[in-house]
């Protein structure tokens, strides 16, 4: 019996008071976790996609039954408004953005693309009604593609690039049509 004692006193002098395997494992997990944690942390408080980045690509399923992907613009300038039937700031810029809808279809260079955020068919129907929005609209099934953007809110709008790059942000309302049409002629000129 004093053999094993003392084998076991030996074993227990190779490793610290205290250590267990057990223990270590949990630790290298919390660890990772935390890591994971701070790098999605990180994602999501990048702010918007930059001024010059690829966006990222999207199917827009719109309330029409259409199906609009964002690679299949490419060669259009596209504009991305994220909105709310319940956000009363997307309405000061609903009408104007349908004017300028109306300004630029008959050309075909610009297309227009209304992201409905965290709504419900009935409302989001009766404010596309109520402002006469003709141009594709459908909701962020989701928020995948609002996640994509990383927007912060509503309204904020986004114009893409013929070449699919993000060249311009608006966070918040736009305050006239004249703003919008200078936003987006600056894009067409490039």
């Amino acid at each position: 019996m004093t053999e094993e004692i003392n084998l076991n006193s030996e074993t227990n002098e190779d490793q610290p008071q205290g250590f267990s395997w057990g223990k270590a494992a949990i630790w290298i997990a919390v660890f990772a976790l935390l890591v994971v944690v701070a790098s999605q942390l990180r994602t999501s408080t990048q702010g918007t996609v930059s001024i010059g980045e690829e966006v990222p690509d999207f199917t827009l399923y719109t309330f029409d039954g259409d199906q609009i992907t964002l690679s299949d613009l490419r060669g259009k300038v596209v504009v991305v408004n994220f909105w709310a039937s319940w956000c009363n700031p997307c309405e000061l810029e609903a009408a104007d953005l349908q004017a300028a809808w109306e300004h630029y279809e008959p050309g075909g260079e610009v297309v227009f693309l209304g992201v409905d955020w965290t709504d419900t068919d009935t409302p989001a129907a009766a404010y596309l009604e109520k402002f006469q929005i003709t141009y594709p609209n459908g909701p962020d099934l989701a928020t995948a593609i609002s996640q994509d953007f990383r927007i912060t809110g509503v309204p904020e709008t986004y114009i893409v690039d013929r070449n699919g790059l993000l060249a311009r942000a608006k966070l918040g309302p736009y305050q006239s049509l004249q703003e919008i049409i200078a936003d987006i002629d600056a894009v067409l000129a490039q």
